[in-house]
């Protein structure tokens, strides 16, 4: 029985379609036309789209993008949670077993390189944590600090700690707590392959580069465009969680930049200027992310400003969309 469910909605993703790319960079227009053309349902593949209230600073789809076709996991998780791969994969195989996606291709679309590589190579698996262990750890790491508890982890499982950067409190108190919870490391789990949701035979897979220079003018003017439409006010909302600044979703760029606006110690207009500049490092790192870790049996786009049929290199459209 255990197996069967650890083994649900694994392998049964036929001609799915994998969009990939840094911010800014135009996919989600890309699958939402993408997925109107051959009758699909977009899933969310980024991180920072899962989390509810930051709707303009994570640049979600629009109301009315996402009412031309079934889109998910979009804005389904309070940014008071920490949200992981593990937790996006099995949301996905939540959806395949609840037939959300029955009679529809999924198109797959966002820039976080590990959820599509656990789409295509599988991921780990990782032993259940109780909540009072997840939740005592997560006290430890805010009462405590990242360092000590990274001390703590050099004592207990020294192989993971040296992998670790010793202020990167939310790798550490995982590694702890699942220590704790199983009595073996990490490493020891993660060395166990999975197996891959996606059929990547029967995939198409899409991999965003557009020009520097091109990329930087779309990130400037997008986040003027949040500003306008309230990104400051949303920034508040968040705020008045009185969130752990360490969680991910604090993390979000413009966030901090923003929040410092708000309490008055930093000026607007250098907020802003620093959150673009964040933006445009962060582009940079996915960019760099994507040329490394994706193959060959990746399609480079360096521009889609005409669409899918600018992309198709002169053939037709059936020729690079998923076969019936």
């Amino acid at each position: 029985m255990e197996d069967s469910v650890r083994d649900a909605g694994r392998g049964r993703l036929k001609a799915a379609v994998l969009i990939a790319g840094p911010t800014a960079s135009g996919k989600s227009a890309l699958a939402l036309e993408v997925a109107e053309r051959i009758g699909g349902a977009i899933v969310n593949t980024d991180s920072m789209q899962g989390y509810s209230v930051l709707n303009l600073l994570t640049a979600r789809p629009t109301v009315s993008d996402m009412a031309r076709v079934p889109h998910h996991l979009y804005g389904h998780v309070h940014p008071s949670t920490p949200y992981s791969t593990g937790a996006w994969l099995r949301d996905v195989m939540r959806l395949i077993d609840e037939g959300a996606l029955a009679g529809r291709r999924p198109v797959f679309v966002g820039g976080t390189g590990l959820y599509f590589r656990a789409l295509l190579q599988g991921l780990s698996e990782m032993p259940e944590i109780p909540a009072s262990v997840r939740d005592r750890w997560r006290y430890e790491l805010m009462e405590r600090g990242p360092h000590k508890l990274h001390r703590l982890l050099t004592r207990e499982d020294p192989a993971t700690a040296a992998l670790l950067q010793p202020s990167d409190g939310q790798r550490i108190v995982r590694a702890l707590e699942v220590l704790e919870s199983s009595g073996k490391s990490i490493r020891e789990w993660q060395a166990v392959a999975g197996r891959p949701l996606v059929d990547q035979g029967s995939a198409r897979l899409f991999v965003i580069e557009p020009e520097r220079a091109e990329l930087v003018r779309r990130i400037e003017e997008r986040f003027d465009r949040m500003l306008d439409l309230g990104a400051r006010e949303e920034v508040q909302d968040l705020l008045r969680f009185n969130l752990d600044p360490a969680l991910p979703a604090m993390k979000a760029i413009g966030v901090r930049e923003l929040a410092a606006a708000i309490a008055g110690d930093l000026d607007e207009r250098e907020a802003i200027l620093r959150a673009k500049i964040a933006t445009r490092q962060y582009a940079k790192r996915q960019t760099t992310w994507f040329r490394n870790q994706f193959g060959p049996e990746w399609k480079r786009i360096q521009s889609i400003s005409g669409g899918i049929d600018s992309i198709s290199s002169g053939s037709p459209t059936e020729a690079w969309l998923p076969d019936d």
